[in-house]
Order: structure tokens, then C-alpha cells, then sequence
């Protein structure tokens, strides 16, 4: 085998430029393969990390205006939620894990030892922090012991604590907001956000709701408990199944029927007397959905990259055989020299297959090593937000091993069995 594999690669340097030409083929299927697969994942993960920004999986409920008669109340009436909306919607939803009110107070003064703002305020309970992706620079987050004292503590966003500090820390600032005095417990991390309800978090201020309702309640209504939005965490298990639906649906996608959406608006129908199937009494922006048709999309992408790698290296397949079965013509003197000598058939086989499979292993590593330093210098420059750069997974590298063994195999036996079954009289008699 060592004295089949030695005379396998003098054959191949004999040629040295059929040899390079055949082997730019197999490379460039083999960089294919990874890069493309490596962009495919990078899409995928910048993706998740911007729909994460916003919070994974979630639906924000807001209220809005009956289109329809029902429950003996006109059309047009205006439906306000409540924290008891919200304390319902948690109780008797067996699809919501967390369920949390959120009130907003826009255009809120806000004063620091050295600079005022108007800011959004918003008032959260703990949950909030987790479901909407409040990760903290600095300091803790809200904590229901702040909730039941309504203490007056804020989280402040990244934007606007550089307005109110600038390059000072604010964690343990005291600021005056909304003619009240807030200490600072916590500063978020900057946020890479292209999509929110009511603005960007980094410009917003975070307190404890109870303190938030006591302090700062919405004017425009007669309920001191209204809200402005409910947001809503489903279990794992629903969005599982919203996966399923998504896969068997087969008109467009405005039409699928998301039960949680549904439950919701059952619950709050009835409560509030309107037609549950009346779709402007209140909105829900469902994210689960938006999520997992960015993953399908994505999926499906980086399946049609893969497929294009694996076409391209058959491709270059391809055209080792053909390199392989030009050298068994040429050789076809040698081939029935050799016999005549005493070479076997299967000597003969393998080492037409050893030079065709090392002819494409040795071009795929080379193929699979550029791949991946030129993965490395892309990924040393800044990315855009939903890219998170090339990203070469292990099952990536082990499909594109697979692939290569199997292609070489292919382009190799071919040739080296009409090699191994030439003649040994008609082989000497041949004449190019």
C-alpha cells in the first residue's frame, strides 16, 4: 500500500498542471460547501440575537375599539385593560407562563445632578426583565422586594444614562423624575434594537410598577389601574406547537390560527363584552410567530447554500474522473507492461483509486483550511446587526468531510476498475 500510495503522488507531480487544474475544482466545492453554510448560520444567529433584543417569544396586548355589536354594547366603544386584565389573563390562561402589566408614561421630566431630559417611563414588575432581554451593564435589576414597598428606584437605559451622567457611573445617582426622587439601582446594556412597540429600551427609564402606579398613573382615563400594554410569555410547549402548525399550513400567513392569540381574546371578551372574533377591540403583536418564520426562512436558506457546495464539489468530482479516466488512455501501455510483468488486477485498481482519491482529499483539505482562515479574517471586521458573522459549525465541517470522502470515492473507482480490467495483450498493443 505505501509503495501504491508513493507512486500515486509521483504520477500526480509527473502532471503538475492537470494535476492543480483538476484539484482547483474539488477546492473550490470544498470552500463552497463552508462558506456558504458559514453564512447561512451567521444570518441565522444575527437574527436571533435581534429578535432576542426585543424580547424571545412573546405577545404584546394592547387595547383598541370594538368594530362590532356585542353584549348589548354599540361598536366603537373604546376597551381600556387593566391591572385586573392582567391578573386574568395570568390566572385562567393555562397557555402563559408569565403574564406582566406594563404602564408607559411618555415625555416624562427627568433630572440628574448634571442634565434633564424628557424621558419614556415604564413601569415593570421583575418578570419584565427577563421576557423583554433587560440584561444589565451594571448594578441589579428591579426586585419584587421594590414592588411590594412601590420603592422608588429606577433602571435606567444606556442612551439616556449617558445623557444624565455621560461618562460618569449613575448606578447610586438620585434623579428628580416626574417631580419625584428615583435612586438608580441598575443600568442596562447597550442594545442592539431595530424593532419595539413605544420606543428604543436604551432610551427609557425602568421603575417598579406599584411605584409607577402610585406615582406616575396614566391621565387620560378615569381607571387608576389602566395600563398601557400586557405582555404575555407563552410556555415552550405552545410555541412548539405553533412550530407544527407553521408546518402544515397551506394558505398565506395571516391566515394561521394561533390559539394563543385566540385564548387571549377570549378571556379579555368576555370580560370586557366584545365579539372575541372582533380583531380591532384589541391588538397582539405575537413575536413567536415573527421568530419562527425568521428561523424557517433562515433554514431554508442555509439548506439551499449547503446544496449549492454540495453540487459545486461534485462538480469538481466530476472532474477528477474524467483527469482519472484521460490518465488510464494514456497509460494503457503501462497498464498491460506492468501485467504482463506479474501486476494484479487489484494492484492495478488500487492505485488508480489511490491517485483519484488522493488527488481529491489532499485539493478538499487545502479547500476546507482556506475556507476557514478566510471565515476568520471576515469574521475580524464589524458586523452589521443581523449578521453575526461566519460561523463554522462542527456539523458543517463534518457534512463537507462526509461529502468530500464520498465524492472522491466515486471519481475514483470508476476509473481505476477500467484500468484494472484492460487486457494485458490488448493493453500492450494499444497505440495512442
Amino acid at each position: 500500500m505505501r509503495e501504491a500510495a508513493a507512486q500515486a503522488l509521483a504520477n500526480l507531480r509527473a502532471n503538475k498542471l492537470r494535476s492543480a487544474l483538476t484539484m482547483f475544482g474539488v477546492l473550490w466545492g470544498m470552500m463552497a460547501i463552508v462558506i456558504l453554510s458559514a453564512t447561512g448560520e451567521g444570518f441565522r444567529r444575527g437574527n436571533e440575537k435581534v429578535l432576542l433584543e426585543l424580547g424571545k417569544n412573546i405577545a404584546i396586548v394592547w387595547g383598541g375599539r370594538t368594530s362590532r355589536q356585542a353584549g348589548g354594547q354599540r361598536a366603537g366603544r373604546k376597551v381600556e385593560l387593566t391591572l385586573a386584565d392582567a391578573r386574568a389573563l395570568a390566572a385562567e390562561s393555562g397557555m402563559a407562563a408569565v403574564v406582566t402589566p406594563e404602564l408607559i408614561r411618555p415625555s416624562t421630566s427627568v433630572k440628574s445632578a448634571y442634565n434633564a431630559a424628557l424621558v419614556r417611563v415604564v413601569g415593570v414588575e421583575p418578570p419584565y426583565h427577563d421576557i423583554r432581554t433587560l440584561e444589565l451593564e451594571s448594578g441589579r435589576p428591579l426586585s419584587w422586594s421594590d414592588e411590594a414597598q412601590a420603592a422608588r428606584v429606577a433602571v435606567v437605559g444606556w442612551d439616556i444614562a449617558k445623557q444624565l451622567v455621560a461618562a460618569r457611573p449613575i448606578v447610586g445617582e438620585s434623579l428628580l423624575l416626574g417631580g419625584h426622587r428615583y435612586l438608580v439601582v441598575g443600568r442596562i446594556r447597550k442594545k442592539d434594537q431595530d424593532s419595539s412597540y413605544d420606543g428604543p429600551d436604551n432610551t427609557r427609564i425602568f421603575v417598579p410598577f406599584a411605584a409607577m402606579l402610585r406615582d406616575m398613573p396614566r391621565r387620560d382615563t378615569a381607571d387608576p389601574t389602566a395600563l398601557s400594554n400586557i405582555i404575555v410569555s407563552p410556555h415552550q410547549v405552545f410555541v412548539e406547537r405553533l412550530s407544527e402548525v407553521i408546518d402544515r399550513r397551506t394558505g398565506r400567513i395571516e391566515d394561521i390560527d394561533w390559539p394563543l392569540v385566540r385564548n387571549l381574546r377570549t378571556i379579555l371578551a368576555r370580560r370586557h363584552r366584545f365579539d372575541a372574533e372582533d380583531i380591532e377591540a384589541i391588538s397582539v403583536w405575537d413575536t413567536s410567530l415573527e421568530s419562527l418564520l425568521f428561523g424557517r426562512m433562515i433554514d431554508r436558506m442555509r439548506g439551499f447554500f449547503t446544496m449549492v457546495g454540495v453540487v459545486t464539489l461534485a462538480l469538481g468530482g466530476i472532474g477528477v474522473m474524467n483527469i482519472m479516466l484521460i490518465a488510464v488512455k494514456e497509460r494503457t501501455r503501462e497498464i498491460g507492461l506492468r501485467k504482463a510483468l506479474g501486476a494484479t488486477s487489484a494492484t492495478i485498481q488500487r492505485q488508480f483509486f489511490l491517485e483519484g482519491f488522493a488527488l481529491t482529499v489532499v485539493s478538499g483539505g487545502l479547500g476546507l483550511g482556506l475556507a476557514l482562515a478566510l471565515c476568520h479574517l471576515v469574521n475580524l471586521a464589524p458586523m452589521p446587526a443581523r449578521f453575526a458573522g461566519m460561523i463554522v459549525s462542527a456539523g458543517t465541517v463534518a457534512t463537507a468531510f462526509v461529502v468530500l470522502v464520498i465524492v472522491g470515492v466515486v471519481s475514483s473507482t470508476y476509473p481505476a476498475r477500467r484500468a484494472a480490467r484492460l487486457p494485458p495483450v490488448d493493453a500492450l498493443r494499444f497505440e495512442m
